[in-house]
């Protein structure tokens, strides 16, 4: 009799081996002269050396289901154990729409047109700024977009930052080490990391440096090669920091730059980096630029009423102040006001 340990690395045992042990023993029942045994993260086969290379087959699939899905149901299990081993339904519903799956196997993709629009900038171009009011999804598409690029091995590793401002408060002193210090601001990016890979494979990423999250602090000095890197809340930048970070792009990088004009935290007397950026690179052939709206709000209904209130204040400001700026007899300047970009490649 031959024995292979099979040791599940990354993974949930609950939900890979399924509420007790149900998958293992649906496995172990379709091939009763061998023993499969579970125990801890391990699952050891006892038999005849042709089975337990069927077995370990089928387990090694099955464990690649889980890491694709974040889940293995029963009838996962049944699919991969059948003569013609189809995909489970969550794939076979896959859509080409679909950028990746959840850890409860869900589908994340693209909600609203613009939404679309800026996954289809970030496959045509290398640079893409997306520019939207909060609730729009930018933060979660774009995570989502970083990790299908590592799942499909396009990249090696994921960068994700943000500069650390408070939102027109002050938090303090703040206990801990650097990391905790400033995962409070990157508490969002943690948020949608977690819908889309599992938890312990998620902190197996971090441990190894494949997923870094860090303020944007930390990228002066790098060359960012290899990777999809996304810089969020991008509006409280300066632009000697926006520089900093865009010309840290290496040749094999996908970078993502993320704002919304409208919540700007910098002091009054400080410019923003990203809207400086906007207008210096607007002309520049492989940078793709997506405006969201109101109409793109994924959250509670009034979060886009609240958000088409503060903009018709902003404009109303905007035309009041360019009015009584304006010399006598001429009409008022453009200065200031909001231009609307399209996707361009």
């Amino acid at each position: 009799m031959v024995e292979k340990v099979i040791t599940l690395e990354n993974i949930s045992l609950v939900d890979f081996l399924g509420t007790g042990n149900q998958n293992i023993k649906q496995l172990a029942a379709a091939f009763p002269s061998s023993k499969i045994i579970s125990r801890g993260n391990e699952i050891k086969i006892q038999g005849q050396t042709p089975e337990i290379i069927k077995i370990h087959d089928i387990l090694s699939s099955l464990i690649d289901h889980y890491h694709k899905f974040g889940k293995l149901t029963q009838n996962s299990v049944n699919r991969y154990l059948s003569t013609d081993p189809l995909l489970d339904d969550e794939e076979v519903i896959t859509a080409p729409d679909v950028i990746v799956y959840g850890v409860k196997g869900g589908m994340i993709k693209a909600k609203t047109p613009n939404q679309q629009k800026l996954v289809d900038a970030v496959a045509k171009n290398d640079l893409v700024f997306a520019l939207g009011p909060a609730g729009t999804g930018k933060t979660y598409i774009s995570v989502a977009m970083a990790v299908r690029a590592l799942k499909n091995k396009e990249v090696k590793k994921i960068i994700i930052s943000r500069p650390v401002v408070e939102a027109g408060e002050s938090l303090g002193f703040l206990p801990g080490d650097m990391k905790d210090k400033v995962d409070p601001y990157l508490r969002p990016i943690y948020d949608a990391l977690e819908d889309m890979i599992p938890i312990e494979k998620l902190k197996y990423y971090q441990e190894n440096k494949i997923i870094e999250i860090a303020p944007l602090a930390y990228m002066r000095g790098r060359t960012l090669n290899n990777a999809f890197v996304l810089l969020d809340e991008a509006q409280n930048t300066t632009p000697a920091q926006i520089k900093m970070f865009l010309t840290r792009m290496g040749p094999t990088a996908k970078v993502l730059v993320n704002g919304d004009r409208s919540q700007i935290d910098l002091p009054r007397n400080q410019r923003s980096g990203l809207m400086e950026a906007l207008h210096i690179l607007k002309d520049i052939n492989g940078i793709g630029f997506v405006e969201m709206t109101a109409e793109d709000v994924v959250r509670h209904r009034l979060v886009r009423d609240i958000v088409n209130a503060y903009t018709k204040l902003d404009e109303e400001r905007r035309a009041a102040k360019e009015e009584e700026l304006a010399p006598d007899g001429e009409q008022p300047r453009g200065y200031g006001r909001r231009k609307t970009f399209e996707t361009v490649s």
